[in-house]
C-alpha cells in the first residue's frame, strides 16, 4: 500500500472520529429558566427578654395560700391568693381546725338525739354526699372542672351548717362554739390580706427579681454595657426600697415584648423597621416574627432591640437565652453562564417572543453554583422566563 494511500485511510478514520464525538457527544445548553431562591444571612447572640409585667409585693409575708392557677389568665378583681402576715401561725389555723371539731363533734351528737326526721337536712345532707363524691371522682382523673366542682360542694357544705344553726339555734353550748369559731376568725383575718389582681394578664407567682428595674418603659435606657451585665447575672437597680417586702405574683400582659440581644458579628448593620425570624434557643426552642426597633453599637457590642408580637406564654419564664436571629430574602437565581455583561452592566437575555432582548440585574449573591439576581427595574423578570446560556 502506497503512502498516498495510507495517508487517505488516515484522514478518513479521523473524520469518522471527530463525527463520532461531536454527534454523539452531549451538548451544552443554550438556554435556562430563571428560578425562585432564598437567600438569608444568620446572626447569633445572648438575649434578655423584657415582659410587659407588673410584680405585686407585700410587707411582712409568712404565708401566701394561692388560688389562682399558675399561668392561667385572670381578670381585674380574680382573686389571686391570700397573704398571711409574720403575726400569724399556723398553730392559730390548728386551734381553728379545733373549734370547728368540736362543733362537729356535738352537732352530729345533736342529730342522733332527734326523735323526728329534717327532711331538708336528709335533702341538704344528701347533696354534701354527692358533691364530695365528684371531687373525688375528678381527682381520680374524671373530666371536669375541680374549681367549679369544689366551689359547689363548699356552697352544699354552707347551706348544710345555715340549716344546723336554725335547728338548734337555742341550745347555748353549741351557741358557745360559734362564738369560739368565730373569734378565731377574726384573730385569723386580722393577719391575712386577700391578694385580688389590679387588671387582666397572665399570673406567675415566680419572680426574678428583674421585674422591677427592666420594664417595658425603660429597657431603651440600657446601654450595651448594662445589658450584658444582666445577661451575666447582674439585677438591674430600681428606686423602689424592697427590704422586708416579698413578691406574691406578677401580672404579666400577652401578645407583645421585647428582646434585647447582643449580636456576635459586630460588623452588621441592622436595618430599623425590618422584620427577621427570631430563634430562641432554650430547653424548648421558640420561633417567633420580631422587628427591629433600634441598635447602638459601643464598646465593642451591638445591641439590637426587637419587638414581638406574639404569644408570651413560652418566654413567661426566661430572662436570658441564645438567640438566632436571620433575613430570610426571597431571590431569582440563574446559572452563571446567563449573566452576561453589555456596557459594563450585568444582566440576562431573555428568550421571549421572536426577539431575544437584554435586561439589567443587580448581582445578589453567588453560593451553590448559582448567581441570585434582582432587576434594576422591578417586575422586568421573573420566574419561569427563559434566558441565553453564554459558554
Amino acid at each position: 500500500m502506497s503512502v498516498p494511500q495510507i495517508m487517505l485511510i488516515v484522514l478518513v478514520l479521523a473524520f469518522a472520529v471527530w463525527y463520532l464525538v461531536t454527534a454523539l457527544a452531549p451538548q451544552n445548553p443554550t438556554s435556562a429558566q430563571i428560578q425562585a431562591g432564598v437567600i438569608g444571612s444568620r446572626y447569633t447572640g445572648d438575649c434578655l427578654i423584657v415582659r410587659d409585667e407588673i410584680p405585686y409585693n407585700e410587707d411582712t409575708v409568712s404565708s401566701v395560700r394561692y388560688v389562682a392557677e399558675e399561668g392561667s389568665y385572670v381578670t381585674k378583681g380574680t382573686k389571686i391568693c391570700n397573704v398571711y402576715s409574720t403575726s400569724y401561725s399556723t398553730k392559730e389555723q390548728k386551734v381553728l381546725q379545733d373549734y370547728r371539731d368540736q362543733i362537729k363533734e356535738y352537732q352530729i351528737k345533736l342529730l342522733r338525739q332527734q326523735v323526728s326526721t329534717d327532711a331538708y337536712m336528709e335533702k341538704l345532707e344528701a347533696d354534701v354526699l354527692t358533691r364530695a363524691r365528684e371531687v373525688r371522682e375528678l381527682i381520680a382523673g374524671a373530666r371536669g372542672n375541680m374549681y367549679n366542682q369544689e366551689t359547689e360542694l363548699a356552697a352544699a357544705i354552707k347551706k348544710r351548717q345555715e340549716r344546723l344553726r336554725e335547728l338548734y339555734v337555742k341550745d347555748q353550748r353549741l351557741s358557745r362554739y360559734y362564738d369560739d369559731e368565730q373569734s378565731q376568725l377574726q384573730r385569723i383575718t386580722s393577719w391575712t390580706k386577700q391578694c385580688d389582681a389590679k387588671a387582666e394578664g397572665l399570673v406567675s407567682f415566680y419572680s426574678d427579681g428583674y421585674e422591677y428595674g427592666l420594664t417595658m418603659s425603660n429597657y431603651s435606657e440600657f446601654s450595651p454595657a448594662e445589658v450584658r451585665a444582666m445577661i451575666n447575672g447582674a439585677k438591674p437597680s430600681d428606686n423602689l426600697s424592697l427590704k422586708g417586702k416579698t413578691t406574691v405574683y406578677r401580672l404579666i400582659k400577652d401578645g407583645h415584648w421585647v428582646v434585647l440581644m447582643l449580636i456576635r458579628d459586630n460588623n452588621w448593620n441592622p436595618v430599623e423597621g425590618a422584620e427577621y425570624e427570631l430563634k430562641l434557643e432554650n430547653f424548648k426552642d421558640t420561633m417567633v416574627r420580631a422587628r427591629v426597633l433600634s441598635f447602638t453599637r459601643t464598646g465593642g457590642e451591638l445591641e439590637v432591640q426587637l419587638e414581638v408580637m406574639s404569644d408570651v406564654q413560652p418566654v413567661m419564664y426566661i430572662r436570658t437565652c441564645t438567640g438566632v436571629l436571620g433575613d430570610n430574602v426571597t431571590s431569582l437565581m440563574v446559572p452563571p453562564q446567563a449573566i452576561w455583561t453589555q456596557d459594563n452592566m450585568p444582566g440576562v437575555v431573555v428568550l421571549d417572543g421572536d426577539y431575544p432582548f437584554f435586561i439589567p440585574v443587580n448581582v445578589v449573591d453567588k453560593r451553590d453554583g448559582m448567581v441570585y439576581i434582582s432587576p434594576i427595574q422591578p417586575d422586568t423578570i421573573y420566574e419561569g422566563q427563559t434566558v441565553k446560556l453564554f459558554w
